[in-house]
């Protein structure tokens, strides 16, 4: 049983590797297709600059997973704060009030949660000797 287990997590981490190298690539071919769009139409609009900051935020955070074996909860909010954003900025003209509103509240919530977040860990940090990993 303990060699079944020793191969099962093997496979399953280089499976976690692939995946990740997929999204990074995934998200590297999408930075050029952006760029590229925004060659071909010779503008820059703010709703390209916030969906590339979408796309390194995803790449962050990838590199951030494989560094550190660990993915720290507030870079996914962080993306859903600008896709948020990028969504109210691009839509609003054709949004009715109360859609305009929730995404402005959804935003706030997730910054709000950031906030807490981040309090936490600088006021109740994990102890230095423990391991939570395990």
């Amino acid at each position: 049983m303990p060699l079944l287990r020793k191969v099962g997590l093997k496979t399953l981490k280089n499976i976690e590797h692939l995946v990740l190298l997929i999204i990074a690539l995934a998200t590297v071919f999408a930075i050029g297709e952006e760029i590229l769009h925004m060659i071909v139409i010779q503008t820059v609009e703010l709703a390209d600059l916030l969906l590339l900051f979408i796309y390194l935020e995803v790449l962050a955070m990838v590199v951030n997973y494989i560094e550190s074996g660990k993915l720290p909860i507030r870079m996914p909010l962080y993306i859903a704060i600008v896709a948020l954003a990028r969504y109210l900025i691009l839509d609003m003209k054709a949004m009715e009030d109360w859609r305009i509103l929730a995404i402005s509240l959804s935003t706030i919530l997730l910054a709000g949660t950031v906030i807490v977040i981040r309090w936490g860990q600088l006021k109740m940090p994990y102890p230095k000797n423990q391991d939570y990993d395990t």
